[in-house]
């Protein structure tokens, strides 16, 4: 069996920044695989009214042009355009729709985590295609797959309509609609915006968001990534990006502050058939409840590794797992922005080629010859 250089798993920005900086540093025995049908990543399925004028900020992808459109394009339309393009400009030959289900090491290996990694997957129809043995592997699967919703009393009971951002198309579904919006971060007040267009809504919240006045400083930059940093390295999971930084209070949800869409409650404790429990013991009837509770990282193919930490969370050196640098997560910790995320993919790349040349490589090689 071929032993490749590397798999990239995963072809959003922090993928495609990856695969371009491997084909960059001369590795050429590398496969990009992504599970989605075309390009563009989670950005394909985002909800019609995110225009480009409300996201969060895009980053340009490598040795690329900025996004050259408008502020009224649908992200859903120009994000997967404008990686479209960057894949056929650069040529790199993405394999989809392919969904990996396992990394495990080759049993014909050395062991100690020092010798090659197979690959599993599987393709549209379900079937397992050939197995992959790589030197390495760059993660890049990012959250979308895995949206979070909290565990409540009552869910199952609940006789009205409960979906997750991940699923969320546009307000008119919820005209003339009582919904609960949960969540703290820059999904929900984009929600609450919407939907209070159409219908009521309410905020629950389980601790008081945090609010800042101007746009981020250098310095505070620094701070918050520092302080990422700091858990990804203790192997601590990590919050969300508005957990170290804050939401900025704009001109737009200062309006909808007057409006009293911003009008935040404690978390409710329970749900029941038609509404929700408050946490001072009110019944409030609700006909929808939205989950803006974010995601989780995509890396459940990579548990036969055992890269979990007592911590919870995956300890890791720079971009490479702590205790396996054959792994790299890229487009997590400092690198989940689509800043960070071109920064995390040439970084991985420059760590795996340095850790090729030194004495992983020494090692793969040897197991190349007895292979």
């Amino acid at each position: 069996m071929e032993l490749l250089d590397a798999v990239v798993i995963g072809a959003g920005q922090a993928g495609l920044s990856a695969a371009y900086h491997l084909r960059r540093r001369g590795m050429e025995d590398v496969v990009v695989l992504d599970a989605e049908d075309g390009p563009g990543g989670a950005w394909r399925h985002r909800w019609d009214s995110l225009t480009m004028a409300t996201v969060n900020g895009i980053r340009e992808l490598p040795d690329a042009p900025a996004l050259g459109v408008g502020g009224d394009v649908p992200a859903n339309i120009a994000v997967p355009d404008y990686f479209a393009e960057f894949e056929a400009r650069t040529g790199l030959a993405i394999r989809r729709p392919v969904r990996v289900t396992r990394v495990e090491d080759d049993p014909a290996g050395a062991g100690q985590r020092q010798g090659p990694l197979l690959v599993r997957a599987v393709g549209a129809d379900g079937r397992a295609l050939p197995v992959l043995r790589t030197r390495a592997v760059l993660n890049a699967t990012g959250t979308w797959t895995r949206p979070f919703v909290p565990a409540v009393p009552g869910a199952a009971e609940f006789r009205g309509r409960q979906l997750h951002t991940a699923e969320y198309v546009a307000a008119d579904e919820f005209a003339g609609q009582r919904v609960a919006v949960v969540g703290g971060g820059i999904s929900a007040l984009g929600h609450l915006q919407e939907i209070a267009e159409v219908g009521e809504t309410r905020w629950y919240t389980r601790r008081e968001p945090i609010f800042r006045e101007a746009e981020f400083t250098e310095e505070a930059g620094r701070e918050a990534v520092a302080g990422v940093w700091d858990a990804v390295r203790e192997g601590r999971p990590v919050g969300s990006v508005v957990s170290h930084t804050g939401l900025l209070w704009t001109r737009a949800l200062r309006r909808a502050a007057r409006r009293g869409i911003l009008d935040r409650r404690p978390m409710f404790t329970r749900i029941v058939p038609g509404g929700v429990i408050e946490a001072d013991g009110t019944r409030t009837p609700v006909d929808a409840i939205l989950w803006a509770t974010g995601f989780r990282h995509e890396l459940r193919h990579l548990r036969p590794l055992g890269l979990t930490g007592p911590l919870g969370g995956i300890a890791m050196d720079g971009t490479a797992a702590a205790v396996d640098p054959r792994i790299h997560l890229v487009g997590q910790g400092p690198g989940a922005s689509t800043i960070g995320a071109n920064r995390a993919g040439r970084a991985a790349v420059n760590r795996l080629v340095s850790d090729l040349e030194a004495g992983l490589g020494a090692s793969l090689d040897r197991e190349l010859v007895r292979a």
